[in-house]
């Protein structure tokens, strides 16, 4: 499976929007850590136009390592959404169900920091598949059916991949 630049710089871009609405979450209850926005603000780099370089995954584990040392769940949520974004740019040609997590994550976790902050996780959601460009229906359209499991988190996946599978206009995407 060939995955085009173009492909994964929207992704990218789709991801780091998702992420971006749920930041100030994680940034009211976290102060002065930078490193979500650190890791919006590559993907956001990459999906323009820059390359995919070493920073994407380094500025995603810093995030990943900010979701693990808060004890606030919707901040928790809120970088784990940021992870995804950085990590989107590295979608791996794999033919495999967990590849679909890396498709969904960034919007799914958004999702749930919304609703762990009391707003509404269809709400996001919602939002989300508005916003999601035409490449992330066809990205996910060449990957097999998702595993999210029996948790919120897996009904926010199954809630995400149905929609984005679904046909428009009649039509795959």
């Amino acid at each position: 499976m060939e995955l085009s630049l173009d492909e994964l710089r929207a992704l990218t871009g789709w991801a780091a929007s998702c992420a971006s609405r749920v930041l100030p979450l994680y940034e009211t209850r976290v102060p002065d850590d930078p490193r979500p926005r650190a890791a919006i603000s590559a993907a956001q780099e990459f999906a323009a136009g820059a390359p995919r370089t070493k920073l994407l995954r380094t500025v995603a584990w810093a995030a990943l390592s900010a979701a693990g040392e808060t004890s606030d769940p919707a901040a928790s949520a809120a970088a784990r959404a940021a992870v995804g974004a950085a990590g989107a740019a590295y979608l791996h040609p794999l033919a495999s169900p967990h590849q679909v997590k890396h498709i969904v994550g960034p919007a799914q976790q958004a999702a749930l920091a919304r609703e762990l902050a009391g707003g509404s996780a269809e709400a996001e959601l919602e939002w989300a598949l508005t916003q999601a460009p035409p490449e992330v229906s066809t990205l996910l359209h060449r990957f097999p059916p998702g595993k999210p499991g029996k948790t919120r988190l897996g009904e926010l996946h199954r809630l995400l991949e149905t929609a984005l599978r679904a046909p428009r206009d009649g039509n795959h995407p």
